[in-house]
């Protein structure tokens, strides 16, 4: 069997949706043919149908289908949960619990303000 008569995964389709979207926000499509393209790529079940609607653009766009994103995580992914831990342990042994308050008060803050400048880098 060809590789083009494969088919294609709900992934793949997203992919050249995403593909499809940096093209339109290059300037290369109008919205209609944007839209358009979107309904084929939706509506495609095989390799071979998606391949129409990339037939007129730049090759080299479309190794942004390849590209995969991670999870955003958060400001402290592998610090959050042994801080938290360390600060219960020594909240039981030294009855001090508004240590460990103070310090998620501060953590939720941090993590807030870091969100906060990143969205401010991302106009629109």
């Amino acid at each position: 069997m060809n590789d083009d008569q494969l088919r294609i995964s709900d992934l793949e389709r997203d992919q050249a949706a995403a593909v499809l979207g940096e093209h339109f926000a290059q300037g290369r499509l109008t919205a209609a043919e944007h839209s358009e393209r979107l309904d084929q790529i939706w509506a495609a079940r095989t390799r071979a149908q998606l391949q129409p609607v990339f037939r007129d653009l730049p090759v080299a766009d479309r190794s942004a289908a390849r590209r995969t994103t991670r999870p955003h995580r958060g400001p402290f992914p592998g610090l959050l949960l042994p801080i938290l831990a360390t600060l219960l342990v020594f909240t039981v042994v030294t009855h001090k619990p508004f240590l460990l308050i103070g310090l998620i008060v501060a953590l939720f803050v941090i993590a807030r303000r870091r969100g906060l400048r990143r969205m401010q880098r991302w106009p629109g």
